[in-house]
């Protein structure tokens, strides 16, 4: 972070020496640390001048920060709705390279209630969210289906039917997968590419969020999906 803020600061491109002495590092450890920084394209490096600068991919991960930042305010009525709606925790995940992560939630009212945590990465096979990421955001696993509960789906044949069913018909449940007691279901959230950018989801104790809730928090989910992304600004 030394070495970015020296090159932020900087009107100009600077050489290796320059940037260690501003920012305080050896000049062996400035170039090694330039060397990583370069290979992930966060600083450029002149092939004429050997010189340094920030690198595009700073952009990109700007402009990524700004988007999901913007995309949680936008959500935050939806979320407030789904709870009022159905009465169970609503949240909003985000899909990263291996699973998709919760970037916010409202909680249920009720004192027995499915607790979020931001931050909290999704199983992929286990989860309401993670099928939703693997059927419209990624693909399937390489690595092992380890069961969570005895209702966790470990068959790979069978993981793949059921992302084909939840592509087909828009939503995906999780009925005590990935806790026992805990039922869930989501739905994605495309931007007008087709890409997924984001998805919501309803949790809740399964003696009160049972199938037929869930079907109709499914409902409601697609609902709120669709205006999401037809949103300010869209």
């Amino acid at each position: 972070m030394a070495v970015l803020n020296v090159l932020a600061d900087s009107r100009a491109d600077l050489g290796t020496n320059e940037i260690a002495r501003r920012s305080g590092v050896n000049a062996s450890s400035a170039s090694r640390l330039l060397a990583t920084l370069a290979r992930s394209e966060v600083v450029r490096r002149d092939p004429d001048t050997g010189r340094y600068g920030l690198g595009l991919r700073l952009v990109e991960l700007g402009n990524s920060a700004l988007a999901r930042t913007d995309l949680r305010e936008i959500a935050r009525p939806h979320l407030l709705a789904l709870m009022e709606a159905t009465g169970e925790t609503a949240t909003l995940s985000v899909p990263g390279e291996t699973t998709a992560m919760t970037l916010d939630f409202v909680q249920s009212p009720s004192s027995v209630r499915s607790v979020a945590e931001i931050g909290r990465p999704s199983v992929p096979h286990a989860t309401a969210v993670g099928k939703v990421y693997l059927s419209f955001g990624s693909s399937l696993p390489d690595t092992r289906l380890v069961a969570c509960t005895p209702r966790t789906i470990t068959d790979r044949d069978k993981l793949e039917k059921s992302v084909a069913e939840v592509r087909e018909r828009g939503w995906a449940e999780a009925l005590e997968e990935r806790e026992l007691g805990l039922n869930a279901v989501a739905a994605p959230v495309i931007d007008a590419g087709g890409v997924l950018v984001a998805i919501l989801g309803l949790q809740g104790p399964s003696w009160r969020f049972g199938p037929k809730a869930v079907r109709a928090g499914a409902s409601h989910l697609l609902e709120h999906a669709a205006e999401l992304w037809r949103g300010p600004g869209r």
